[in-house]
């Protein structure tokens, strides 16, 4: 018998809310080869770490997150950005250096160091263009069904 103390409860519908779906996570490791790419090949292009980089990103952490997660896609991205500025933020207070990180520590690398308004646009752009990606996709789907 069953007791309501048990925290770990198989259900179908438990069970359903992970999945791993196999187009995301491919999505996320080509985001993710893409920035890579763009932080070791074109360091010296400005514009394409600063800007690009900074719309890619929140295209990387929805693809990661749809890659193993059924959630509503909306809801992802609206995450998604919650996270990213709540990182940028992290920047305007020197999070970084407060937990005693250095310059070229991993982890200094990816809280950063400097807040940007424009960081956020990019992030708010790159959740805007995934956003409509994903209801164009939706509405191809249903008139082609």
């Amino acid at each position: 018998m069953q007791t309501g103390a048990d925290p770990l409860p198989i259900t179908a519908k438990r069970a359903g809310f992970f999945a791993i779906s196999g187009w995301y996570l491919l999505l996320a490791m080509l985001v993710f080869a893409m920035e890579v790419f763009i932080a070791t090949r074109l360091p010296h292009v400005s514009w394409v770490r600063a800007y690009l980089g900074d719309v890619l990103v929140v295209v990387l952490l929805y693809a990661m997150i749809r890659s193993v997660l059924r959630i509503n896609d909306y809801l992802v991205l609206l995450m998604v950005f919650v996270f990213a500025c709540g990182i940028e933020f992290a920047q305007y207070f020197h999070v970084a250096e407060r937990l005693g990180y250095v310059r070229g520590d991993v982890m200094y690398t990816i809280i950063g160091n400097t807040f940007s308004w424009g960081d956020i646009i990019c992030y708010a752009a790159g959740c805007a263009i995934t956003g409509l990606i994903v209801l164009l996709s939706g509405v191809y789907r249903r008139i082609h069904r």
